[in-house]
């Protein structure tokens, strides 16, 4: 019977532990998010529709992960071309241990973030202006962890691109929705090992 209980209790801690651990120097934080999915069906204007935008960072220390970014968007409607958007870059994410701030949060399982961006980036649509250059950004969100190693992520984003095209600045504002696994380095470097067959 006492083993059942401590299983019970492990295992509850394991699917409802506080967002501490995941967070920690060396771990690596791999995700993406995920905005405006979806179709438009309509006589003569049919539109699909996402943007997609993969992560890979590394805590550096407690609550801070620095890594790389990939972001393709694309728009397209019959008729009347596509609308791509695009960028590379790198990113910081820091994860707010003030004690104000963290009074605001309404579970052990959530924590809230500032995400600053840099890199490349274009907006190209099919009709209006483009813009294609450096890209800065930044985001304040929360993070829900509905696991111990996997976090829901809401964020505002704002972004800016300034350089060459038919505009030389673009503003970008939007929500977006996504996801993050949280994976202790060796943890990572055996699930590697598992794919590559070694």
């Amino acid at each position: 019977m006492k083993k059942i209980r401590l299983l019970t209790l492990v295992l509850l801690t394991l699917m409802f532990g506080t967002a501490k651990a995941q967070i920690q120097k060396g771990n690596i934080m791999v995700g993406s998010s995920i905005t405006d999915l979806g179709f438009l069906f309509q006589d003569n204007s049919t539109v699909f529709q996402f943007n997609l935008n993969p992560k890979i960072g590394w805590f550096i220390k407690d609550g801070l992960a620095v890594g790389g970014y990939v972001d393709f968007g694309l728009r397209t409607q019959k008729d009347n071309g596509s609308d791509v958007t695009y960028g590379i870059g790198g990113f910081a994410r820091y994860y707010i241990e003030d004690k104000n701030v963290r009074k605001l949060e309404f579970s052990k399982r959530t924590r809230f973030f500032l995400e600053a961006n840099a890199g490349l980036a274009g907006l190209n649509p099919a009709n209006g202006a483009s813009t294609n250059g450096l890209n800065l950004g930044l985001s304040p969100g929360l993070s829900y962890f509905i696991t111990p190693n996997i976090g829901l992520d809401a964020a505002l984003n704002w972004n800016i691109t300034v350089g060459g095209g038919n505009s030389t600045t673009a503003n970008r504002l939007g929500i977006s929705l996504g996801f993050q696994i949280f994976l202790p380095t060796a943890k990572a470097k055996q699930i590697y090992k598992e794919e590559m067959g070694k």
